[in-house]
């Protein structure tokens, strides 16, 4: 039997936070590693990850002080774990994803099947068989390397150069963050119907 105040809690942590929260939030944490000289950045723990694996004796790239880095894999697997308790113990049974109609009518006129309550999805398109033919390659594969590419070629992920970058009004990362809006509009609105 859970205690009264516990579930009270997780309805509480459960329920959606407006704007008003997370952004401050997101700011106070960029305040405090501002404070101790750190940089946010998701895509630099794959970096940290290949040199702590040993990757320093194939390539100079990965000769670094990997260590001095380890609080940025901490923030990397508090993701991932807060990640699995959001799903498993504060989220809806049967969660509604919110897509908006011009979207839904978008994709219909690509051949996408639309679901109620679920994201729009082509059923047998996220799958392993997608692999072997040109469009899961194009996607898949394709789309996975120029996300790892394009993220060290740019010095870092969306979420360093957009959060921390900005917030350090680094010129570097607002030119990335364009960059990074315009590719998702070129990708929307000329690759992906044609593709589809």
């Amino acid at each position: 039997m859970i205690p009264e105040p516990l579930l009270e809690l997780q309805a509480f942590l459960s329920q959606p936070w407006p704007w008003w929260v997370a952004g401050p939030m997101i700011a106070l944490i960029l305040f405090v590693l501002l404070f101790f000289g750190k940089e946010f950045g998701m895509s630099a723990n794959l970096r940290v990850m290949c040199a702590a694996d040993g990757a320093d004796n194939m390539a100079d790239f990965f000769k670094f002080d990997w260590g001095a880095q380890g609080w940025n894999l901490m923030v990397a697997l508090g993701a991932m774990f807060g990640g699995y308790l959001a799903a498993h113990y504060f989220s809806d049974p049967q969660p509604v994803a919110h897509v908006s109609e011009a979207t839904v009518a978008s994709l219909k006129e690509l051949g996408f099947s639309v679901q109620e309550g679920a994201v729009p999805l082509v059923p047998d398109f996220y799958n392993w068989g997608s692999l072997f033919n040109w469009r899961g390659l194009l996607i898949i594969v394709g789309g996975g390397f120029m996300v790892g590419f394009g993220a060290r070629y740019a010095g870092g992920c969306t979420s360093g150069h957009a959060i921390s970058g900005l917030s350090m009004l680094q010129i570097s990362s607002l030119i990335a963050v364009v960059g990074f809006f315009a590719g998702g509009l070129l990708m929307t609105h000329l690759l992906f119907p044609f593709i589809f």
